[in-house]
């Protein structure tokens, strides 16, 4: 495993592994120009490559789940991994999360991440070239634009699945982070988290962030989704047209004057909690992960999109070229 380094002119700086792409740092300062990383993370690089909930790291050949490990495309049905129960998760048992990316440093800000995943990794078919490429602006955003070619049609849906405190890692419970997700509906999930095809309005439910409200304001509900999740996990729909860069949500800590701005070109975005983080791993200030010490905001495309004909595609063919690109944008409220 390496460790890669990037830093822009205005103090963002981070670490990442070509072990999945993982973000292993990422250092941005508070109101009073201190610095910390607002990632989760582990200080020993090998620790990635153990049992632990996808820290940092990109994820594909698909993110979210896939009902029963099964689609059909084209009239063929493909059988994919089931690592999570029936089901297929994060691209299944050897997703991006656990592969090698060749790494090129472009420039000090600037890094190229490429993995060729071959036909029937995983039961995807196409021997599919992913490009990844990590920036750090002068306007203090952490941007990641994806790439991606395929030799036979398959379906694709990336993101990198980076926790956040913008308290400081290590740093104790996000429930008083300030949400704001610019989203009207949002996707209905069974009790295995696996959508059941209806998307729904977020009025009237603990599920509706469109009006600033802390994480933990109503995290205890008893709503169904809220209960089969612990928490949140929701993917929430986006209202822009397909390629359109879009403010998709924010995120400010009133403890450390640090705000958040979550831009992205894809359709929708997931909210997760960190509802399944249950004090088994430490961390890399040296303290225990425990329930909602973290929280994902996860750009992508619906999971399960290849079993929903109505949800956006995720269907990439020969002689086509897949493009997103998502941003994280870092102030503070004394900016």
């Amino acid at each position: 495993m390496k460790v890669y380094q990037l830093r822009n002119n205005r103090g963002l700086s981070m670490k990442f592994l070509n072990y999945g792409g993982a973000v292993m740092a990422l250092y941005v300062p508070d109101r009073f120009g201190r610095i910390d990383s607002v990632v989760l993370g582990f200080e020993n690089p090998e620790d990635y490559g153990r049992p632990q909930p996808y820290f940092g790291a990109l994820i594909g050949r698909f993110s979210g789940r896939i009902r029963n490990a099964r689609f059909t495309l084209e009239g063929v049905e493909y059988q994919l991994s089931a690592n999570n129960g029936k089901h297929s998760l994060a691209g299944g048992f050897k997703g991006f999360d656990k592969v090698y990316w060749e790494v090129e440093t472009l420039a000090p800000n600037v890094a190229r991440l490429t993995y060729l995943s071959p036909d029937g990794e995983e039961g995807y078919p196409g021997n599919l070239k992913t490009i990844v490429t990590y920036s750090l602006t002068d306007d203090n955003e952490f941007r990641i634009d994806y790439e991606a070619t395929t030799d036979k049609t398959t379906v694709l849906n990336l993101t990198n699945h980076s926790y956040f405190n913008l308290s400081g890692d290590g740093s104790g419970t996000i429930e008083d982070h300030v949400l704001t997700i610019y989203a009207d509906q949002v996707l209905e999930v069974d009790e295995e988290l696996i959508p059941t095809g209806r998307i729904f309005p977020v009025e009237g439910t603990p599920l509706d962030f469109r009006q600033a409200m802390p994480i933990g304001a109503r995290i205890r509900s008893a709503h169904p989704l809220i209960r089969s999740a612990r928490g949140y996990d929701h993917s929430y729909i986006l209202k822009h047209q397909d390629g359109e860069l879009m403010l998709a949500a924010r995120v400010y800590d009133p403890r450390s004057g640090r705000i958040m701005e979550v831009l992205t070109t894809e359709p929708s975005i997931a909210f997760y909690s960190g509802n399944f983080l249950d004090a088994t791993l430490v961390g890399s200030a040296g303290r225990l992960y425990r329930q909602g010490d973290g929280f994902c905001l996860e750009p992508r495309h619906l999971p399960d999109s290849p079993n929903h004909p109505h949800f956006p595609s995720t269907v990439l063919r020969p002689g086509e070229r897949f493009v997103a690109t998502t941003i994280y944008r870092f102030n503070t409220d004394n900016e």
